[in-house]
């Protein structure tokens, strides 16, 4: 194998470092020609493909290119393996990662090692990635389309295909399995897979490489691949024959990315709106082969989990077992997250959460609508008093995140039925009420609806509605702004105190925001990139000169929510107050939750011990749970545990003296 390394203008020499090996080039059997930058500009202006990777210099710190692949336009070498499978997709953001990628890289067998993963986000330009892809020179490439990537994966295929057309392409994923001719990009690949492809993806890519580029004709035991059946449907695997993907997680994604897993596939209920109701049934992967790879995640650093499972607490027993899994490995900076469902929190389940130190678990929780109609309309079950039950137990008992989502355009839901179920939710008080415009996902029978109540959706990625029967496209758009508001205001956690300043407990806080919503659009003409010392100043406005309230109180709450994040700078609008210096009102340790979540947390923590005398608070500031065995209090003092001697509990600030209670 030859190797061409650039050789450096010190006078010092490089060795070129390889570092599968572990050891130096010259010791890999690899035969070395060193060459100046010149000679190198010279041999690449004839070079057809180059791919660059690097390596550290053994001697120095002085980064060397080596080139691991040349083609010459006269003179063919082959230099290295390629990748003869790639697998790709573009990911909404770069710290998403792509956990179905990862199950078909798990399950490929003996074709891994000709297998290589590149990830991509939708900013990205698509020839880069074109440019990127063909680097390795493929002979298959399949790509993972989503409802956010559908246009860029359409640009990406359209433009592989004319500069490539010998590679093939084979599509998946969620938004090309439902309707897939239906799609723009049907014509241009040469197959789509439907559902889940962990072991008909191998399959495919066995057949497609074993099967001769000369005569067409496979081996006895390749089964020929049928060129009419362009779009393959995935039978549903049993996971007991899926391989998981955790040991596909580098150091990288361990570091600075979202770590997904998952303990089952499917959702019992039938909800219109959503492609989970296809997947019945409910199936699981075996818990003691799931927990040890939890085990080696831990073992290798990972502290934050994204649990994908679409009703994490629908089997109790699994549940039990993984939470107490983490609990009794419970370290600082753990953070778990889960979908739930709404109304079902039986009595094991609460002990267990209740244990669990504030920050450490975030429960995303789909109410999407409070009105019985609707939810009959779209075939979903909910016991809306057992839901606001099992609110109000984890906002007063335990440290839980709650992220409540809402739904805007539901068949039959009007706007002022959405905001009588927007101002129930808010007396709950989650800490967050994400709320989502509804969306026309391919292969949902939503769209049954679509006659009866007016549905209009866009064409174009998301798939949003744009207005229903009930609300018109007008009055969805302020709904749009109102989302998109409510979310840097309350759900960012920047103006936890400040933002319920806006209504009273007599008062609607839908009625309210929504017109601090409109008044703050009519004047910045815009919802996306208000600075934060912007928003703070129009918050303050509004307060002040609209509602009326008291300069000096709003100065002080905004104040201690501006610096709760760890910003120490004083904006420009509160300079005339007199205000605490931050020392005074902002916890110094350091928040292991992550940033957005720890916004959240009260600021204030206290040790509550028991004696004769009855209970005695002590207030500090530290801002984690210390003891994960004890039941968290109350956020109005009162203790929750009669048997405890200690008990820990959190308050929004510290009382100035100690607080003496009764026995319990």
């Amino acid at each position: 194998m030859l190797v061409f390394s650039l050789r450096s203008s010190s006078r010092r020499r490089q060795t070129p470092w390889n570092r599968r090996a572990g050891k130096p080039l010259e010791q890999s059997g690899q035969r070395i020609r060193r060459i100046t930058p010149r000679e190198f500009s010279r041999k690449t202006a004839k070079t057809a493909e180059i791919e660059h990777s690097r390596a550290w210099s053994s001697r120095t710190k002085f980064q060397v290119c080596v080139v691991v692949s040349v083609q010459f336009r006269f003179k063919r070498c082959q230099i290295c393996h390629m990748a003869e499978i790639v697998l790709t997709t573009l990911n909404a953001r770069y710290w998403h990662t792509s956990f179905g990628l990862r199950y078909l890289l798990a399950n490929m067998g003996e074709l891994s090692a000709g297998t290589k993963l590149m990830e991509f986000t939708i900013g990205d330009r698509p020839l880069d990635i074109v440019e990127a892809i063909l680097a390795e020179s493929p002979r298959i490439v399949g790509i993972g389309i989503y409802i956010w990537n559908t246009e860029q994966c359409l640009k990406v295929i359209s433009d592989l295909r004319k500069i490539r057309p010998d590679v093939m392409i084979v599509a998946g994923g969620p938004e090309i399995s439902y309707c897939p001719e239906d799609q723009a990009c049907f014509r241009l690949v040469d197959y789509i897979i439907t559902g889940e492809a962990d072991l008909e993806f191998p399959k495919l890519c066995r057949q497609l490489l074993l099967q001769s580029p000369m005569t067409g004709v496979s081996p006895p035991s390749v089964i020929p691949v049928d060129k009419c059946a362009k779009v393959i449907h995935a039978p549903v695997p049993a996971l007991e024959q899926i391989a998981m993907p955790y040991h596909l997680y580098d150091d990288n994604d361990i570091a600075h990315r979202t770590v997904y897993v998952e303990v089952s596939r499917g959702c019992p209920f039938t909800c219109e709106f959503c492609l989970s109701a296809l997947d019945i049934p409910v199936r699981l992967f075996d818990v003691d082969s799931f927990l040890a790879a939890m085990q080696q995640l831990l073992d290798r650093g990972v502290r934050q989990f994204k649990f994908v499972d679409r009703t994490f607490n629908l089997n109790l027993r699994v549940s039990n077992a993984i939470l107490q899994f983490f609990l009794d490995r419970w370290t600082s900076g753990l953070f778990l997250h889960f979908e739930m469902i709404p109304d079902r929190l039986p009595e094991s389940l609460r002990q267990l959460i209740s244990q669990f130190p504030p920050g450490t678990l975030q429960f995303e929780i789909g109410v999407q609508t409070f009105h019985p109609e609707v939810g009959e309309l779209i075939s979903r079950r909910q016991d809306n008093e057992r839901l606001e039950d099992n609110f109000r137990y984890l906002r007063q008992h335990t440290g839980v995140h709650i992220h409540a989502d809402l739904i805007v355009g539901l068949p039959g839901e009007s706007e002022q039925s959405f905001a009588s179920g927007f101002d129930r939710l808010v007396r709950l008080n989650p800490q967050e009420i994400q709320i989502g415009i509804l969306k026309r996902l391919k292969g949902t029978p939503i769209i049954r609806h679509d006659a009866d109540y007016g549905m209009v959706y866009s064409e174009f990625s998301p798939f949003e509605i744009l207005s229903t029967s009930l609300i018109t496209f007008e009055s969805m758009q302020r709904l749009r702004r109102f989302a998109r508001i409510w979310d840097l205001v309350s759900n960012s956690g920047n103006f936890v105190h400040t933002h319920r300043l806006l209504w009273d407990e007599f008062s609607s806080p839908y009625e309210r925001f929504s017109e601090f919503s409109d008044w703050l659009f009519a004047g910045e003409q815009r919802v996306h990139g208000i600075p934060l010392g912007r928003l703070a100043e129009r918050l303050f406005t509004y307060l002040t000169e609209r509602l009326d309230h008291d300069p000096d109180l709003v100065a002080n709450t905004l104040w201690r929510d501006y610096v709760r994040g760890g910003r120490k700078d004083k904006p420009a609008f509160l300079t005339p107050f007199h205000l605490p210096p931050v020392h005074e009102v902002q916890v110094n340790e350091e928040s292991t939750t992550p940033a957005r979540q720890s916004r959240h947390l009260p600021q204030w923590f206290g040790r509550m011990n028991c004696d004769s005398e009855g209970w005695t608070a002590q207030w500090s500031s530290f801002r984690e749970h210390p003891c994960p065995e004890f039941s968290l209090a109350a956020l109005n003092g009162q203790p929750s545990g009669a048997n405890c001697s200690t008990i820990f509990l959190a308050a929004r600030r510290p009382s100035t003296a100690a607080v003496t209670m009764p026995p319990a």
